[in-house]
C-alpha cells in the first residue's frame, strides 16, 4: 500500500526535499524557479500564522538527481517584538506537503479521513497519508489563508504547465529513495482554488542584515547604499529613533559596518511567470549596529 508518513517525511524539521518526476535529471529553469517561489511563499505564510515573533527565510540548500530534486530549508530568525520568546513550531513543511497530498486525494469520492488522538489517516483506495494531529489541525486552519493557498497554487500551475513533469512528491533527504506516493500531473491539474487575482505590486517586510556601502548621515529621503545577499541596493532609512541615537553620538557609522533592520521590499509581478521581483527598498527600523572588524597594527609601521 503506497503510504506517506508526514512525520518521517519531515524528520529533519526545518528541511524537505521536493522530488520532480521527469525524464533524465534536468528540469526547466522557469518551472523550477516558479515552483520553488510558490512553495517558499506558502511556507512563509504558514510561518507568519504559526510562529508569531519569528521570521523565516526559505533557502535552496541542494539540488540532486532522482529524477530531479531540490532541498528547501527554513531558517528561522527571532524578530524584535514582544512575542519573540515563543518557541518555533518547525512544522511548516509538514503543512505544505499535507495540504498538497490531501487536496490531490480529496476529489475522489473514495476519500476516507480517520482522525485519531495523535495522528490523522487520509486514504483513497490504496493510497494513504499519515499526518501528525498537530500538523493536520494547523493545515486545516490555513485552508482559508489567501497567501498560503496562493503560494501552493503558483507552484501547482508551474508544474502542470510543464509537460516534461509527470508528477511530484516529497522525501526527507536528497539521497532518499523515490517516494512511495507520487502525485501525478493529472491529479495536480484537478486542483481548483477560488482565489482573488494577485496584485501587480506588493510590499513585504523582512528582518535582514545590510552591509553599509554609503551612508547618508542626516535624516532625509536620500538613499543609503547597502550590500544585501551579494547585491548592491539603495534604500532610505526612515527610522527617526536611529538618527536620534546617531546625533547623540551613541552610534558611529563607517563603510563596511552592518545594520540589522526591518526592510520593506516593494515587488512587481511578472505577468508571464507570476514571479515577483524586487524593485525598491525602505529601511523601516534599525535594530542593531554591528561594527566591521578592523585590523589594528600593533607592531608599528615597517
Amino acid at each position: 500500500m503506497p503510504t506517506i508518513n508526514i512525520s518521517q517525511l519531515t524528520e529533519n524539521g526545518d528541511a524537505v526535499v521536493i522530488h520532480f518526476a521527469v525524464e533524465g535529471q534536468r528540469i526547466n529553469a522557469y518551472t523550477l524557479a516558479s515552483t520553488l517561489v510558490g512553495i517558499a511563499d506558502a511556507a512563509k505564510a504558514a510561518n507568519a500564522s504559526l510562529n508569531i515573533g519569528y521570521d523565516v527565510e526559505i533557502v535552496v540548500e541542494a539540488l540532486g538527481p532522482g529524477s530531479f530534486r531540490a532541498m528547501l530549508r527554513a531558517v528561522y530568525k527571532e524578530a524584535h517584538n514582544l512575542f519573540s520568546r515563543e518557541p518555533v513550531k518547525a512544522i511548516i513543511w509538514g503543512i505544505v506537503s499535507t495540504f498538497i497530498y490531501e487536496h490531490t486525494l480529496a476529489p475522489s469520492s473514495e476519500i476516507k479521513v480517520e482522525i485519531r488522538t495523535e495522528e490523522v489517516i487520509i486514504q483513497n483506495g490504496k493510497d494513504r497519508v499519515i499526518v501528525p494531529r498537530n500538523v493536520y489541525d494547523a493545515t486545516q486552519e490555513l485552508q482559508h489563508n489567501t497567501a498560503f493557498v496562493q503560494g501552493i497554487n503558483k507552484s501547482v500551475q508551474a508544474i502542470t504547465a510543464d509537460e516534461d513533469i509527470t508528477g511530484i512528491g516529497f522525501v526527507s533527504r536528497i539521497d532518499s529513495p523515490p517516494p512511495d506516493l507520487v502525485i501525478s500531473r493529472d491529479a495536480l491539474q484537478t486542483l481548483e482554488f477560488n482565489l482573488p487575482e494577485e496584485p501587480d505590486t506588493r510590499v513585504i517586510e523582512e528582518q535582514v542584515h545590510l552591509h553599509i556601502v554609503k551612508a547618508i548621515l542626516e535624516a532625509s529621503s536620500r538613499k543609503w547604499e547597502f550590500m544585501w545577499r551579494g547585491v548592491k541596493i539603495s534604500a532610505p532609512v526612515v527610522d527617526k529613533g536611529f538618527y536620534d541615537r546617531f546625533y547623540a553620538h551613541n552610534i558611529r557609522i563607517a563603510p563596511g559596518d552592518e545594520l540589522e533592520v526591518r526592510l520593506a521590499i516593494r515587488q512587481a509581478r511578472d505577468p508571464r511567470t507570476g514571479i515577483y521581483t524586487n524593485v525598491s527598498y525602505v529601511v523601516l527600523q534599525v535594530f542593531n549596529h554591528i561594527w566591521r572588524v578592523r585590523q589594528t597594527n600593533i607592531g608599528g609601521d615597517n
